[in-house]
């Protein structure tokens, strides 16, 4: 595929993940298929032997333009080199380096097996495994009876622990129909469950103007109390945990707080599913960032930081796209220009070289006119008349000459400034998109999408128990 749908995501992190300390390999055993600008983006490049022309051209092209025009680039030895590579020798380049040099890897040999039998896994866990209560218990001989022992009575600070363990209450028991999960549980002691309610919704954020389409997955907890409204959704907490990750039984050895009375009834549930929608379509918003000027928008969940660099990476596109654009405006109108002033050159060129003929070719006649009429035998013959009208003649068409040289040099000069002129307006027009937005400095307006009763879809809403 010429665009594939991974191709965007691929250069994107090219371009951004080493801001952010992530590192990217780039492999391929057809270079020619990269794009330029992931090749331009590689600091490092390990380069094995190339036989197709194409790939050497395109891999040398890539290895001129990140050396960025500096010594040590020699295109034919380096044709002739990615040729010649040999098994496990490589041609590395390196960003910091003058030039690529050679390298071979080390010779390395991979020994894959097959699944492990149960004798290999016996022998690998043998003093590592440890056997579960049950089998410890069957596996484990009879010790004889101890000796009673006497313990002491409880000290005063013992005591109420020993009562708080004493008031421990058990599971509820409740209708099989409604549902109950547990929240994970990290930490070895066993927890205290409370109860919460739990609610799944799906909730869609749409702006056809901004161009947002986004769905949200939600699962909020809201404490349950023994009060005339036991569940207050407006007290609703965003879990971190989505209700697919809660547990379907609790953590073996765990106690549990009271569970008030409307919690227990499984039509309660369907009341408090209706709430649940009626409230979701209220607090919920999609807050997105966006630069006035150009129109630029943040992506959901995106930072201000991230916005800010793709920002930076949008504008630096749009101001090279809009330079190739006035490039393209002024490239005709400037190359005749320039053709003009190339022919008014020649013009001034060629009429230099007639004036300075006719010159010289006065110069002759009038010389020939005066040394005849001085060593002539009569003062004023007809050939002598007859060269002193050609001489005259000639210091007219001299002078003509002359003019026409003033003339095409002030044509010339015309023309030449206005292809300067033309060309201050080309590098304040591009200098007029440079000096554009500032992605770090650009002020930012808050864009808030809130969901449509429509887009709101309430999945579940269960008892949940959560450790304390």
């Amino acid at each position: 595929m010429a665009n594939p749908p991974s191709k965007a995501t691929l250069l994107t992190l090219l371009k951004q993940a080493r801001a952010f300390g992530v590192g990217v390999v780039l492999a391929t055993q057809n270079p020619v298929d990269l794009d330029y600008k992931g090749l331009s983006n590689a600091g490092t490049w390990f380069l094995g032997r190339l036989q197709t022309e194409q790939d050497k051209a395109r891999v040398l092209d890539g290895l001129q333009g990140a050396l960025g025009g500096r010594g040590g680039f020699d295109r034919a030895s380096l044709d002739r080199l990615l040729s010649r590579l040999g098994k496990r020798i490589f041609l590395m380049n390196n960003v910091h380096d003058d030039a690529p040099t050679l390298m071979e890897s080390r010779w390395a040999m991979s020994y894959l097996r097959g699944p492990l039998t149960r004798e290999q896994i016996r022998t690998l866990m043998a003093g590592r495994a440890v056997p579960s209560p049950a089998v410890a218990s069957k596996a484990a001989p009879r010790a004889p009876a101890a000796k009673p022992v006497v313990v002491p009575a409880p000290s005063p600070d013992l005591a109420e622990p020993a009562a708080a363990a004493a008031a421990v209450s058990a599971r509820p028991v409740l209708p099989p129909d409604v549902t109950q999960v547990f929240a994970p549980v990290a930490g070895p002691r066993p927890p205290r469950y409370v109860p919460r309610l739990c609610g799944a919704a799906q909730v869609g954020f749409e702006d056809a103007k901004l161009g947002v389409r986004e769905a949200r997955a939600i699962t909020v907890l809201v404490p349950l109390e023994d009060s005339p409204l036991p569940a207050n959704w407006e007290a609703a907490v965003v879990s971190d945990t989505p209700l697919a990750d809660f547990e379907p039984e609790p953590l073996p050895g765990g106690s549990f707080g009271s569970l008030p009375p409307p919690a227990a009834r499984a039509k309660q549930y369907a009341t408090w599913e209706k709430e649940f929608a009626r409230w979701l379509a209220q607090p919920q918003a999609l807050d997105l960032f966006r630069e006035p000027q150009v129109g630029v928008v943040s992506k959901p969940g995106e930072s201000e930081r991230d916005f800010r660099v793709r920002l930076a990476m949008s504008l630096r596109e749009r101001r090279d796209a809009e330079k190739t654009r006035l490039q393209q405006k002024y490239a005709p109108k400037r190359a005749a220009l320039a053709e003009r002033v190339r022919r008014a050159e020649e013009k001034v060129s060629r009429e230099q070289d007639q004036a300075s003929q006719q010159k010289v070719q006065t110069a002759v006649s009038f010389g020939a006119t005066v040394i005849g009429a001085l060593l002539g035998r009569k003062a004023a013959s007809v050939g002598s008349l007859g060269r002193a009208t050609t001489a005259a003649r000639g210091v007219g068409r001299s002078m003509k000459e002359a003019k026409d040289v003033e003339l095409a040099g002030q044509s010339l000069e015309q023309l030449r400034q206005q292809l300067a002129a033309l060309d201050e307006q080309i590098a304040a027009d591009a200098a007029a998109i440079d000096a554009g937005v500032d992605a770090a400095t650009a002020p930012l307006d808050t864009v808030s999408i809130r969901p449509k009763r429509t887009q709101v879809a309430v999945q579940r809403v269960v008892l949940a128990w959560v450790a304390e």
